[in-house]
C-alpha cells in the first residue's frame, strides 16, 4: 500500500483536533495534597536550580575542527550544522524560515558578565549572524562574583540558552531576562516582568525543583502567570530535570527523591525530556536516540508524574498517564556524550570552547524551533501542548517525531552516608511515555502539522484553567 503524504493527511487530523478540542472543557485541578515531608522543609526562600554539564576542547579559533567532532571520538559533540541536520531544520532554514519578526525570551538568574563577546565568538566560529540580544534587569542587576560556584553555573546555563536558542533560529531576537537570584519568588518576579511586559512568543526555562519544594501560594500564583501568558499566546517550555526520575530533596542536603520537576510539570508548560542523540558526526545525519542516562556524569533526563496536578484533558486517554500529569511532553538531545558546543568565558579570563549538555540545552532550542513556527504560520502558537498530544495519537506521529523507545531514566547518587541510593525511573515505549515524551522532532515535518493545531483563544484557555 502506498503512504499517503504529509499533506494528504492533514485533513484528518484537524477533523481530529476539532473533536478534541471541544472535548477539552475540564479544569486543572491542584490535587489537594502539598506535604513536603518526604522531600524536606519548604522553605520561602527556595531555589530552583540548575545543572549544567561542561567539558572545556579548547581554545575558538576560526577553522579548528575539535576532538570531539568525530565519529570515534570517546566523548563526542555536534555543533550548529549537525543538530540542524539531524533534527531536519535546515530545510527550514534554506527557505528562509529564521525566525525572523519573532521573539524567544529566555528566563534565568544573575548573570554572565561576557556573554554579547561570548555570543559573537560563538556567531564567528559556527557562521552565523549576529542576532539582537536584549538584556533586561527587572529587579536590579547582581554583582557578578567569579568565587560563587552557584553565579558561575547560571553563567554557563546563559550562555548554552542564547547560544542554541539562536543557533536554531539565527535571525530570531533574544530576550534575556535576568532575576537578580535563583530564588524562586525572584524568579517569579522576573517571569512577571516577561509576561506583562509581552517579551517575545516564546519563554525558555531551563531550571526546576522537586514540586513539593515549591510554596504552594507562590506554586498557585506561578499557575495563574501562565495561564496570562496563554492569554496572550506566549509559548512556554521548561526542562524536565537532569537527575531522571528524581529532584533534590528541599532542605539543601545531598540526597534526591522521587519526583518532576516544577515549573515542567505546569499543565501550561511543555516539559522538555532529554535523549542520547546518535547523528554522524561530520554530516549530522540523524541515526537514532536513546532515554539520556549517563551514570558515569551522574545525569539522566528528567520525567515522572505530578502529585500537584490532576491529569489535563489533552492527556486523557494516554498510555501511561493515570490520575496525574506525566512528563516531559516532548524531548530533544541532552547528553554530555554527544552534547552540543558553546563558547564560554568560564572564569573571566578567557573564552574556552564546552561541550555542554543537560535538559537546559533542549529547552532553548524548542523555543527556538516556535519561533521558526511563528515565523511560518505568521502568528504566535500560544498553547503547544493539545497539539503535541493530537499529532502523538494520530498517524503523522511517525513522520513528526522520533519516538525513543529505548532506555530509562532511573537515578543513582551516593549518599551522604557513602551509601549508593538508587531511584527508579520510567523505561521508553512505543508512544509517550514518562521518560521521553512523544520524542524529539523532524522540525520540517513537525512545524507544519502543529501551527494548525494552536490554542490561542481566550474562550479556550478558560477551559484549561
Amino acid at each position: 500500500m502506498q503512504r499517503s503524504t504529509l499533506s494528504q493527511r492533514m485533513p484528518n487530523v484537524l477533523i481530529l483536533s476539532t473533536v478534541m478540542l471541544s472535548l477539552l472543557t475540564g479544569l486543572f485541578l491542584f490535587s489537594g495534597s502539598q506535604s513536603a515531608s518526604a522531600a524536606g522543609h519548604v522553605s520561602p526562600n527556595n531555589t530552583v536550580s540548575i545543572h549544567p554539564q561542561y567539558l572545556y576542547q579548547g581554545k575558538p579559533q576560526a577553522g579548528v575542527t575539535f576532538s570531539c567532532q568525530s565519529n570515534t571520538a570517546a566523548v563526542r559533540c555536534y555543533g550548529p550544522e549537525q543538530i540542524r541536520k539531524a533534527y531536519d531544520i535546515q530545510p527550514l532554514l534554506d527557505k528562509g524560515i529564521t525566525g525572523k519578526g519573532r521573539k524567544i525570551v529566555i528566563i534565568d538568574a544573575f548573570d554572565a558578565p561576557t556573554i554579547r563577546e561570548d555570543l559573537a565568538t560563538f556567531d564567528a566560529l559556527f557562521g552565523l549572524n549576529d542576532p539582537v540580544l536584549n538584556i533586561y534587569y527587572p529587579d536590579g542587576k547582581t554583582p557578578f562574583d567569579y568565587n560563587d560556584e552557584n553565579q558561575v553555573g547560571w553563567s554557563g546555563e546563559i550562555t548554552l540558552d542564547v547560544q542554541w536558542a539562536h543557533a536554531v533560529a539565527p535571525d530570531a531576537t533574544i530576550q534575556l531576562v535576568l532575576a537578580k537570584s535563583n530564588n524562586d519568588a525572584d524568579i517569579l518576579s522576573a517571569t512577571k516582568f516577561a509576561v506583562r511586559q509581552n517579551l517575545g512568543d516564546v519563554i525558555s526555562q531551563s531550571f526546576g525543583e522537586g514540586e513539593k519544594c515549591v510554596d504552594p501560594k507562590l506554586l498557585k500564583e506561578e499557575h495563574q502567570l501562565f495561564f496570562e501568558a496563554s492569554l496572550k499566546g506566549i509559548t512556554l517550555f521548561a526542562s524536565a530535570g537532569d537527575q531522571g526520575s528524581s529532584q533534590p530533596t528541599c532542605d539543601g542536603s545531598n540526597n534526591f527523591f522521587l519526583s518532576a520537576s516544577s515549573p515542567a510539570t505546569d499543565p501550561f508548560v511543555t516539559s522538555v525530556g532529554g535523549t542520547q542523540l546518535d547523528a554522524d558526526a561530520t554530516t549530522g545525519a540523524y541515526k537514532g536516540e536513546v532515554v539520556w542516562n549517563e551514570p558515569d556524569f551522574g545525569v539522566a533526563g528528567g520525567g515522572g508524574y505530578s502529585t500537584i496536578y490532576r491529569t489535563p484533558l489533552y492527556q486523557l486517554g494516554t498510555k501511561g498517564i493515570g490520575k496525574y500529569r506525566g512528563g516531559p511532553d516532548v524531548s530533544y538531545n541532552g547528553a554530555i556524550n554527544g552534547g552540543v558546543l558553546a563558547v564560554w568565558n568560564a572564569d573571566g579570563t578567557g573564552q574556552g570552547v564546552y561541550i555542554f549538555g543537560g535538559t537546559s540545552a533542549g529547552s532553548p532550542q524548542w523555543a527556538g524551533i516556535t519561533a521558526l513556527g511563528a515565523q511560518l504560520a505568521n502568528k504566535r502558537l500560544g498553547f503547544l501542548n493539545p497539539g503535541f498530544y493530537i499529532l502523538g495519537h494520530s498517524p503523522l506521529a511517525k513522520q513528526v517525531f522520533h519516538d525513543v523507545t529505548t532506555g530509562d531514566n532511573g537515578y543513582s547518587y551516593v549518599d551522604d552516608n557513602g551509601k549508593t541510593v538508587t531511584i527508579p525511573g520510567y523505561k521508553a515505549t512505543k508512544g509517550w511515555d514518562a521518560a521521553t515524551g512523544w520524542g524529539t522532532p523532524d522540525v520540517s515535518k513537525l512545524l507544519p502539522a502543529l501551527t494548525k493545531l494552536t490554542v490561542t483563544s481566550s474562550k479556550d484557555l478558560t477551559k484549561f484553567k
